[in-house]
């Protein structure tokens, strides 16, 4: 059994926020702008009004930041709505970015 020296030990937690990555979205001229719609209302819980804003902007030019998230859920976004897409027979461009 430890001798017991009076001294206590502390430990101080400390937590952190994780790193944040962009999820951009990218303008191709095969995917319909309707399509775009849709995945940034289901998979990116944009109002209709923001969806099309954040589209028009991807249309205009060329690309956009649809949603700033930690990284495993910036991944899993990007991987399902190039699946949504790609499941119509589009080549939807999604990356995730630092």
């Amino acid at each position: 059994m430890p001798a017991n020296t009076g001294l206590s030990e502390k430990t101080e937690i400390r937590l952190k926020q994780p790193k944040q990555y962009k999820v951009v979205m990218y303008n191709d001229d095969f995917t319909p702008m309707d399509v775009v719609v849709e995945i940034l209302i289901d998979v990116f819980r944009k109002n209709y009004e923001e969806a099309v804003a954040i589209m028009m902007t991807v249309h205009k030019g060329q690309k956009a930041v649809v949603g700033i998230y930690s990284y495993d859920i910036a991944k899993t976004k990007a991987a399902r709505a190039v699946k949504i897409a790609r499941e119509q027979g589009y080549p939807f461009r999604v990356e995730v970015e630092s």
